[in-house]
């Protein structure tokens, strides 16, 4: 028997993340909405929801590209390992992926590049 997962099926997994209203960079991997944005946040910036998180195909399955941000006001002193994608009204932590290690001083800025979020098909 076949293996399958339709693009809806996948795109409701996605429509999750898109629904994402705020980029925190973080200095460790956050474990909740709280401690990305008050735990280990170093800035942080609004996203514009859907306009800067696009669905599309990524052709072995489905995947969504975070637009890249430019001028990021650095809040706090640190070393960025992490972005987190939070949604701000439901307080929740929606998805964290790793970034390149970088040393941040406050009041400085930040520039995150574009980046990609994928889900394969089944194999």
């Amino acid at each position: 028997m076949a293996k399958t997962a339709s693009d809806a099926e996948m795109d409701a997994a996605l429509t999750y993340i898109q629904a994402c209203d705020l980029m925190v960079v973080c200095s460790a991997e956050p474990s909740s909405y709280a401690d990305a944005t008050t735990g280990v946040d170093l800035a942080d910036v609004a996203l514009s929801t859907p306009a800067d998180l696009v669905i599309a195909d990524n052709g072995t399955g489905r995947k969504i590209t975070i637009a890249a941000k430019s001028a990021i006001p650095i809040d706090h002193t640190g070393t960025a390992t992490h972005i987190a994608l939070c949604k701000v009204s439901d307080t929740t932590l929606r998805a964290v992926t790793t970034c390149s290690s970088q040393a941040l001083t406050q009041g400085g800025t930040v520039d995150v590049p574009s980046f990609v979020l994928s889900i394969a098909n089944f194999t």
